[in-house]
């Protein structure tokens, strides 16, 4: 058996024996990993979570810098009565081909000043070509690979 399947079943043991814990004995571990007592009225799947949570982060290690930049960020704006600002779609200058595979077919938008050309056609949507192009809502965004993760994507850039 490999270290890395034993680590697996060894962390799924540890958090599955949570749900055996009194509440009491929830709230000491708590205190144990976070190095500070649980705040008072929190639930019990509360502290559960938590616990599994902070488990799996020592052993697997804890968010990216850039995720805890971004969560830092939106305290600040939250604390300062602002409203948090969602994700911003990467921006893509004039000019800039983006291409997408769909069932075997390559489709190609160019981004244009008015918006997107899409063969031979502008639209001030991404989203609205996704569609065209799968007959389902897509967030056109996310469908061209400038949000998440998309292996069939590429971005040529106008030089």
């Amino acid at each position: 058996m490999t270290k890395t399947i034993r680590a697996s079943e060894q962390l799924a043991e540890a958090i599955a024996t949570l749900q055996s814990l009194t509440n009491d004995d929830l709230r000491q571990r708590w205190a144990e990993i976070f190095r500070s007592p649980p705040p008072k009225h929190i639930s019990r799947d509360l502290l559960l979570r938590g616990i599994a949570y902070r488990i799996q982060e020592k052993a697997l290690g804890g968010l990216k810098p850039a995720t805890k930049r971004r969560l830092l960020k939106l305290a600040e704006q939250r604390q300062a009565g602002d409203r948090p600002q969602g994700p911003t779609a990467q921006r893509v200058n004039p000019g800039t081909r983006m291409l997408r595979e769909w069932q075997g077919e390559t489709h190609s938008v160019v981004v244009t000043e008015e918006g997107f050309d899409y063969r031979g056609r502008t639209y001030r949507s991404l989203s609205k070509i996704a569609r065209e192009i799968t007959g389902a809502r897509w967030s056109g965004p996310r469908f061209f690979g400038l949000r998440g993760d998309h292996q069939t994507m590429g971005v040529q850039h106008a030089d």
